[in-house]
């Protein structure tokens, strides 16, 4: 097939070229356009507003604002780019020949916190915050279009996916964060806090993309996660015993340190009620629906041999 991918320079973007080049002929589409191993040619967006890109099977939407946890980006900015883009691409889809679109949302479209045990596609959507915000209006202009497109239409697959945390080699998140804290040996004072979360190992997000581009899969939402949620806790006993270290998780009083984030919020410490939510809050994503569309059991990699080969990678 011919494959557009848009934001092919990122994280996500870069794999899946490494992943889709062996059997796929791959275009590119961002505001670099370097030359890239594995793309035919890299257009910019100025190409897709006079379009002059080349006729293709797919498009891939990758390109978007990434979440700041750090509060630095003007609200607009993500609507601009995460709403704004996704409505001229997808317009460009409805226009073109392509038989298939893929494009990425996020789970914090659907919510921010998860009630109850599990987040599955069933939940109305109240994100918090414009990045979540941003993303669930990209989805509704999409659902909106198709729901008044023509019967010309009718034969295109449109994939909505709402991956958790997306990790592997290459990735500068979170996860390579908590890598640096763990590796100068400091001590993990929220062991407490037995959390369990949901991660995207982006070997089972390549398998996924492959699968959707092959198959005739039914188009829809769905959620994207790896089978196993893991707690942080484990994690950290994982990034030791690659580090070869001794696991210093401190389970000192949950109450004690939510007293201290109190205090760390009135004082504009690093550690205060927010940041404390984030590190010890349960969210689990169920990938039941994908894996049906599938006609899988399991994803091909297991949560924890994912997050080995990344956490193997920060070295």
């Amino acid at each position: 097939m011919n494959v557009l991918l848009t934001g092919v320079h990122g994280f996500v973007g870069s794999n899946l070229v490494v992943s889709l080049g062996r059997e796929h002929r791959l275009f590119g589409l961002d505001i670099v356009s370097p030359e890239k191993e594995g793309i035919v040619k890299t257009y910019s967006w100025n190409d897709l507003e006079t379009g002059q890109l080349p006729s293709v099977d797919a498009i891939i939407h990758l390109a978007g604002k990434a979440h700041d946890t750090k509060k630095r980006t003007r609200a607009q900015e993500y609507f601009d780019i995460n709403t704004g883009l996704t409505q001229k691409v997808f317009d460009y889809f409805l226009a073109s020949e392509a038989r298939k679109f893929i494009f990425f949302s996020s789970v914090k479209a659907a919510a921010d916190f998860v009630v109850g045990e599990v987040l599955t596609e069933d939940i109305i959507p109240v994100p918090k915050g414009p990045y979540g915000e941003s993303k669930i209006a990209a989805e509704k202009y999409i659902q909106e279009k198709l729901a008044v497109s023509s019967p010309a239409h009718c034969g295109k697959k449109v994939y909505i996916l709402r991956p958790c945390m997306i990790h592997g080699p290459g990735n500068k998140g979170n996860l390579n964060l908590l890598y640096q804290v763990v590796k100068k040996g400091l001590p993990w004072p929220l062991g407490d806090f037995d959390n369990r979360r949901s991660f995207t190992s982006i070997d089972n997000l390549s398998y996924v993309i492959e699968e959707l581009l092959a198959r005739n899969v039914v188009s829809g939402i769905y959620h994207m996660a790896d089978d196993e949620a893991v707690s942080t806790n484990e994690l950290i006993e994982l990034m030791c015993e690659e580090l070869t270290k001794l696991p210093h998780i401190w389970k000192i009083n949950r109450n004690l340190m939510k007293g201290c984030a109190r205090v760390g919020g009135f004082l504009h410490l690093p550690l205060n009620m927010e940041r404390l939510a984030k590190l010890t809050e349960n969210y689990v994503v169920s990938n039941t629906k994908l894996k049906q569309a599938l006609n899988i059991r399991y994803m091909p990699v297991r949560a924890k041999e994912g997050l080995r080969k990344t956490i193997r990678s920060f070295r």
